[in-house]
């Protein structure tokens, strides 16, 4: 490709680093520093609102993992997609109520509204930050990792990097790259930046997937020939499995329940409900969410991986030239299709399209390390120092994200030499079931309002422990021989874990909260009024 991706990739990392300056400039003229760098002073429109919580909810691991994994299954992973509405729906009934009361209210996390509600103490925002730690952390390395894998495929013949001593593979260097751009657009210009750059890289995201479908469609041969060689597929990828294999129905409906809402009340996409400029800003985003994506998700996910293992078949089990993994399959019809789909512009295209899919990356690392500044700071730091000014605080936040992305791309680089990364991996698929536990303390003050401070506690650890039980990370803390984590491994493998410690949570909650005492009647009278439009 020739200088193709150098030139692309640096016009497009210069550009975010553009966006990042010009943030920085407009946030100079807020009147509260603060609340503008976590949340845009909360005036982000349907445009900025729609893509930076798209851009958000798709990482890298939905634009190369899923793929992946239609291509070695088949459709049963296809009904994941299904996520996408009730996710939809979620953002149109959760997210416009915790968009009114937060603005009435002035909050910037989700521990904020929670401890506000219940009754302030250190052990119930404790937790609400802990679970969104737990959440955040796997995802901003796992994003960063992928950076690194994109970048080995944007120069696949790179040589290694000398530096200090080391030589860096193509790979680590990507890792390097992303995360150095990242967090200077980050800290330079907050929220704004991270959602100005959400557009653009939104935008990339989307249209990358719908060129992807159509290039794999048209190397076989257009629609009809698509659906011809896909018919011809093992008959074991056109059905879903009986529970308890793999992506059995019972697992998958679960997880589109209960990890699409998980996504939806994680920190980041929380913060953009906040920003949002009004009610009727978040429903048009909810709509576009539930219009746009899917029919993405079905071109840049389901043909790329069903016709992608009709046009690179696996033999015997082995992998088609070009593939190391499964979740190469985006990368190889890119590569090869864009240049003989659109001819010698497809050479530029597959750069493009690749910085796109690093995109997917980026949008996901940004928003999850900003939310993890807000957080430290709000929840912890001004905790600690009640007296620190919003200028300290700010700093301090930024601070984490430098510290954040350092870390991350350490263990990235460490993980390639030991199992570290293995188990951050493992780890990361309970990312969403932690994020989980916080739904049910989120709906009962958004519509219910009939828990305690104590039941609110109560449920949320119990919900947490459920989900560590689970292997791998049960296996690790427990052994494998303990019996609650071997039964908790059969319960996995028919059902979604985040359900399964949501179950907990909510049976903790209920019983609890009616021996104890709730927040009094005036308290919840008042954010019944402030729920109202």
């Amino acid at each position: 490709m020739g200088f193709a991706p150098h030139i692309t990739l640096g016009i497009y990392l210069l550009l975010l680093l553009a966006l990042g300056v010009v943030s920085m400039l407009k946030s100079r003229k807020a009147a509260h520093a603060e609340e503008d760098y976590y949340l845009s002073s909360r005036g982000q429109g349907v445009l900025v609102t729609s893509l930076t919580i798209m851009a958000t909810y798709f990482s890298g691991f939905a634009i190369l993992t899923f793929p992946g994994w239609v291509y070695s299954d088949g459709i049963a992973p296809m009904l994941y997609a299904l996520n996408l509405p009730v996710a939809a729906m979620a953002i149109y009934i959760l997210g416009n109520r915790i968009r009114r009361i937060g603005k009435k209210r002035g909050y910037i996390t989700p521990a904020d509204m929670i401890a506000d509600y219940y009754g302030e103490s250190p052990w119930i925002r404790g937790l609400v930050t802990l679970v969104g730690a737990l959440y955040v952390i796997p995802y901003v390395v796992m994003q960063v990792k992928a950076g690194g894998i994109l970048a080995r495929g944007l120069f696949p013949e790179g040589a290694p990097i000398p530096l200090w001593g080391m030589e860096l593979t193509i790979e680590d260097a990507g890792v390097g790259a992303l995360s150095l751009v990242t967090m200077l657009y980050v800290i330079v210009g907050g929220m704004r930046s991270v959602a100005w750059t959400d557009v653009l890289q939104g935008l990339l995201l989307l249209s990358a997937m719908l060129l992807s479908g159509l290039a794999i469609m048209n190397a076989l041969g257009g629609p009809n020939g698509y659906f011809a060689e896909v018919s011809k597929l093992d008959g074991s990828l056109l059905t879903m499995p009986e529970a308890p294999e793999r992506f059995n129905v019972w697992q998958a409906m679960t997880f589109c329940l209960f990890a699409s809402l998980a996504s939806i009340v994680q920190p980041a996409q929380w913060m953009r409900f906040y920003a949002a400029r009004s009610s009727k800003t978040l429903r048009q985003s909810a709509i576009a969410f539930g219009s746009i994506l899917p029919v993405c998700f079905i071109f840049g996910v389901f043909l790329v991986g069903l016709g992608g293992r009709a046009l690179y078949p696996m033999v015997d089990g082995v992998l088609p030239e070009g593939m190391s993994k499964p979740d190469d399959i985006v990368i190889k019809v890119i590569q090869d299709q864009f240049p003989a789909m659109f001819g010698a512009f497809g050479m530029v295209l597959v750069s493009l399209i690749l910085v796109a899919v690093m995109a997917a990356s980026m949008s996901t690392a940004d928003s999850n390390l900003h939310a993890l500044s807000a957080v430290a700071t709000r929840d912890v730091y001004h905790r600690a120092r009640p007296r620190s000014t919003e200028k300290e605080r700010t700093w301090f936040g930024r601070g984490v994200i430098v510290v954040a992305t350092v870390g991350a791309a350490a263990i990235s680089y460490l993980g390639n030499n030991s199992d570290l990364l293995t188990t951050l991996t493992a780890f990361f698929f309970l990312a969403m079931a932690f994020s989980a536990q916080l739904l049910p303390v989120t709906v009962d003050l958004l519509f219910v309002r009939r828990g305690s401070k104590a039941g609110a506690m109560a449920g949320m650890l119990a919900g947490i422990l459920t989900v560590c039980l689970f292997p791998p990370l049960g296996t690790l803390l427990l052994g494998e021989e303990n019996v609650l984590v071997g039964g908790a491994g059969t319960l996995k493998a028919l059902l979604d874990v985040g359900f399964c410690g949501i179950v907990v949570n909510v049976l903790m909650f209920v019983v609890v909260s009616r021996f104890t005492r709730k927040p009094d009647a005036a308290r919840r009278e008042d954010f019944r009024v402030d729920l109202l439009p």
